[in-house]
């Protein structure tokens, strides 16, 4: 059992240092064109990764591959247009933005 794994009931009352997850709506977004791009056929599974400085929602084209994409949520980013990333397999950003909604729906992705 780790020791440093900490259950979260309600993030809202968290202070913004403590947070390390997408929030509801956030993730509600994510998960929105995730069914959009399940239905359509372009991916079929998802993992999530998390880490201290980052939240990955890592998509899947096929289940037994590695990740197409990655829509992330930097916790500290540097500036603010790099708070929210999509970035390839091997972490290469390829778009990037400070508004997720924004992020996502500007995002072709067939040509990405």
């Amino acid at each position: 059992m780790n020791k440093h794994l900490k259950l979260v009931v309600n993030n809202s009352q968290l202070k913004d240092k403590e947070k390390y997850f997408f929030e509801k709506e956030e993730l509600k977004v994510i998960l929105d064109l995730y069914a959009k791009m399940v239905s359509n056929g372009s991916w079929k599974d998802y993992g999530l990764k998390i880490s201290s400085k980052q939240v990955a929602f890592s998509v899947f084209k096929n289940s037994s591959e590695n990740a197409v994409y990655n829509i992330c949520k930097n916790f500290k980013p540097v500036n603010k247009n790099l708070k929210y990333l999509i970035t390839d397999t091997k972490g290469k950003v390829l778009k990037n933005s400070y508004i997720l909604e924004s992020l996502l729906k500007n995002t072709n992705w067939k040509k990405l």
